[in-house]
């Protein structure tokens, strides 16, 4: 779920980059990197953490020339190290070449496999270096088409963002796994993973790109290519539930009305007596909000997160995700002391994060604690760029909604049903990919690895 974002014809297209990727730092926060062509040499930076620890902004006014990417990481295929912080970088026959990626390939095993055994020398990884290990071999001959040629060889999600010889060329993959838009400021032309990210640089929405759609920008304008057409969509639904910023608007649907959708069909599928709803912050607002509507029962902010600390679902390791829980929400005792609570939240992966904000809430008095969870409940892992690798750390797998509910140490639980949750998206087209909740992948893994995976679901 990493956020990509590049200017092109803008004397301060580095800053807007800069800009542009604190504006989706919610997409990944491992590393983070910016690439400039600047008097037709690529510049590249990258280091690990947020946008801010690897840059100032006195440095990014140092970046000069008109075009740039930028990147941030939240690692899924490779691990989390400065060597596979993007953009990536490379020189080939054909010129200079950075890359940003979004998404995952399915097979990227088989690919680094094939790589390897023709001499290539990896340096890092992660899948995406291997994108740039096939444009180098390519025989097309032009940088834009060998990037074009490359897309024949891989599969699963990839939102892609090439910058080299005064171009960026942006590619989303066939199914649509992943969010892509071009956008204008002032007279330049922008690409983004959301919308939000172009709205905070002032800027305005052209188009969303197309599943299969190539874009090449210029500095003076732009074309469409559709490289490849498949009759069905698979956007991931999980950007509506939780990754979106709530302020995007993906498909034409606004993220923040479709979380407040959520929450009034889950008051709708099972109602409960309670005094108080309360989000868990920040992900779970807008569905409490929509909860509070339809039951009419007050909503109150009664836990307060530390905007210090990040996303707590997306760090990469399990011990950071259990401090950053306790660092993260503080519980208003005299709110919460003696009150019968709904509390909401958008997902239950591992369970381990919901069970200790319900102790917070128990610690701080609550008589009862109904937790209502506004997507059904996570029992397979995805291919295609959120890092649930194995069905064994996802807790609804192997456990019931009684035992899950049991395992948090709640008074009762809640999902929403799947029907509702694409009802409340409201696409005309039910473009979706749901595989995280009923296996059914519309790519198939190809890692040994992952097709046992794949076989044991569907035993």
């Amino acid at each position: 779920m990493c956020g990509i974002f590049g200017v092109i014809g803008h004397k301060e297209a580095a800053i807007l980059t800069y800009l542009g990727i604190q504006g989706l730092q919610h997409r990944g926060q491992e590393s983070a990197g910016i690439a400039v062509l600047s008097g037709g040499k690529l510049n590249v930076k990258t280091g690990m953490g947020q946008v801010r620890e690897v840059f100032s902004l006195e440095e990014i006014k140092k970046f000069e020339g008109t075009v740039a990417i930028g990147h941030v990481r939240y690692s899924t295929s490779g691990t989390s190290s400065l060597a596979n912080a993007q953009p990536l970088y490379a020189t080939t026959s054909k010129g200079e070449v950075a890359l940003g990626h979004n998404g995952n390939l399915v097979n990227a095993h088989f690919l680094r496999q094939k790589l390897i055994k023709e001499g290539a020398i990896l340096t890092g990884s992660s899948d995406s270096e291997l994108i740039l290990h096939l444009i180098a071999r390519s025989t097309a001959p032009s940088m834009e088409d060998a990037i074009i040629d490359s897309l024949s060889e891989i599969q699963g999600a990839f939102s892609l963002l090439f910058l080299f010889k005064d171009k960026i060329l942006a590619v989303r993959d066939p199914y649509g796994f992943r969010p892509l838009f071009l956008g204008k400021v002032e007279n330049s032309f922008c690409f983004s993973s959301e919308t939000a990210a172009i709205e905070l640089i002032k800027g305005k929405v052209i188009k969303e790109l197309m599943p299969g759609e190539v874009v090449i920008a210029t500095k003076k304008n732009y074309k469409s290519i559709q490289w490849k057409k498949t009759k069905e969509h698979y956007f991931c639904i999980f950007e509506y539930v939780y990754f979106a910023r709530p302020d995007s608007v993906l498909y034409n649907i606004p993220v923040s009305l479709s979380r407040i959708n959520m929450g009034k069909r889950l008051a709708q599928e099972g109602k409960t007596k309670a005094d108080i709803v309360i989000p868990v912050p920040d992900s779970g607002i807008f569905a409490a909000m929509g909860y509070s509507e339809e039951s009419k029962i007050p909503l109150s902010f009664a836990l307060i997160r530390s905007h210090y600390i990040g996303r707590t679902f997306i760090q990469p390791f399990q011990s950071i995700r259990d401090f950053g829980v306790r660092l993260k929400l503080s519980p208003i005792s005299s709110i919460i002391k003696g009150k019968r609570i709904i509390l909401v939240d958008d997902s239950i992966v591992r369970g381990t994060t919901m069970r200790q904000i319900v102790n917070l809430l128990k610690n701080a008095g609550a008589k009862e604690i109904h937790v209502k969870i506004s997507c059904p409940p996570t029992r397979f892992p995805c291919y295609y760029g959120i890092d649930t690798p194995t069905s064994e750390e996802l807790i609804a797998y192997n456990k019931n909604v009684e035992e899950v509910c049991e395992f948090i140490g709640a008074t009762s639980l809640q999902y929403l049903s799947k029907e509702a949750m694409e009802k409340s998206v409201d696409l005309e087209k039910k473009w979706f990919c749901t595989a995280c909740w009923d296996g059914d992948y519309p790519v198939l893994p190809l890692s040994s690895k992952q097709q046992r995976l794949f076989s044991l679901k569907k035993q």
